[in-house]
């Protein structure tokens, strides 16, 4: 038996914004979406154009309060080929919030303040 990687999801407050944000900061693009028939949910899959993991964006209809995210502890890292135009690119959006030089990483964070991990391609 063997499990293969198909998604990772995150629960959002403003899909437009979280759309916006995630073209802009990892180039990432809409591959499908799924909306409930009562309109109660939207589910958006983006994709990287290369692997075929894919990051879902659940928005619920009736959220209005931002989600808890805890200690956020969690997060999903991405690799880059050209590590010092990300950070440059990511310091002009301002996202930009944890910075580890020692370890040669970084951390973005989006709209509903989850961390991404940007580390290079080949460390």
């Amino acid at each position: 038996m063997k499990f293969t990687f198909a998604h990772n999801n995150i629960n959002v407050l403003h899909l437009a914004k979280s759309l916006i944000f995630y073209k802009s900061a990892l180039g990432l693009e809409e591959v499908r979406r799924h909306e409930a028939e009562d309109g109660s949910f939207v589910l958006v899959y983006l994709g990287d154009g290369r692997t075929p993991h894919q990051l879902e964006l659940t928005s619920l209809r009736d959220r209005t309060e931002p989600y808890d995210l805890g200690d956020n502890e969690s997060h999903l890292a991405f690799t880059v080929d050209d590590y010092p135009a990300a950070h440059a690119h990511h310091e002009e959006m301002g996202v930009i919030c944890h910075e580890n030089p020692s370890m040669g990483i970084y951390f973005i964070v989006d709209p509903d303040g989850y961390w991404l991990e940007i580390l290079p391609d080949k460390r």
